[in-house]
């Protein structure tokens, strides 16, 4: 069946940073790149030094094993990186993908992975060649869910593993005003006494605002249905930690 060609972006436009998707891809890239040095002080300050031992029990549950070939989407600095590095066998088994060099570059210097620069919508690398895809954080600033989700399902081998990590709206009220008022409130606060670059403060804003507006859980499910996925879960941590697997 020929996919569909309906794109399926995670949030609106959110204008007050660009005017559209194109303008969404390179206003991210400098924001990562300008931000790299700060974002991995203000990850660990935000997770309150849990964030690593999260990722890794995610994995687990995902079933990452040693031996897999691991593609980290989006690697960032590399926080989710380094912990399928360590499920993996070690940093020869995972692969980095993304779009900004700045980001890439941390991740390459401080894991000893391979990097390529390049976005999930269009992953250049070959068909099938992973065991397990990991995406931690970043589904939010994709594109094109649809034709991400495609992507991840061709480079991953037949059985192979998807698990994506993302923040997502709490379906209590309580629970989303506490969420609010920590990423409104602590964390810029956080932001303005540990950070070195000023785009910093505005990443973390940013941050926030796609997690407001970021489609359902449900939708998210069915995109990957649609790409040809299997066996596709949701697991929930603290109502808000969301944990998307499948099989290819």
């Amino acid at each position: 069946m020929k996919p569909s060609s309906a794109t399926l972006a995670p949030h609106p436009l959110l204008t007050a940073y660009y005017p559209s998707n194109d303008a969404k891809r390179s206003f991210l890239r400098g924001l990562f790149d300008h931000t790299a040095s700060d974002y991995d002080r203000i990850e660990r300050l935000m997770a309150l030094g849990t964030g690593s031992w999260y990722r890794r029990q995610a994995f687990l549950r995902a079933g990452l094993t040693a031996g897999q070939r691991v593609l980290d989407v989006a690697v960032g600095t590399g926080l989710t990186a380094r912990e399928a590095a360590v499920l993996a066998g070690g940093a020869s088994h995972v692969i980095g993908l993304d779009p900004s060099a700045g980001m890439l570059a941390h991740a390459v210097r401080q894991l000893g992975i391979r990097g390529v620069q390049g976005a999930g919508e269009q992953i250049p690398l070959a068909d099938g060649a992973f065991d397990f895809v990991s995406m931690g954080y970043a589904l939010r600033h994709l594109s094109d869910l649809a034709v991400t989700f495609r992507e991840f399902r061709r480079v991953l081998r037949t059985g192979g593993r998807l698990c994506i990590l993302e923040i997502t709206r709490p379906r209590g009220r309580l629970a989303m005003l506490l969420l609010k008022c920590y990423m409104k409130g602590l964390v810029p606060c956080l932001t303005r006494i540990v950070a070195g670059q000023r785009d910093t403060q505005r990443l973390w804003r940013y941050y926030w605002e796609t997690i407001d507006v970021c489609i359902a859980p449900e939708k998210v499910m069915q995109a990957l249905i649609d790409a040809g996925f299997q066996n596709v879960r949701r697991h929930v941590e603290l109502g808000i930690f969301s944990e998307y697997t499948a099989n290819a």
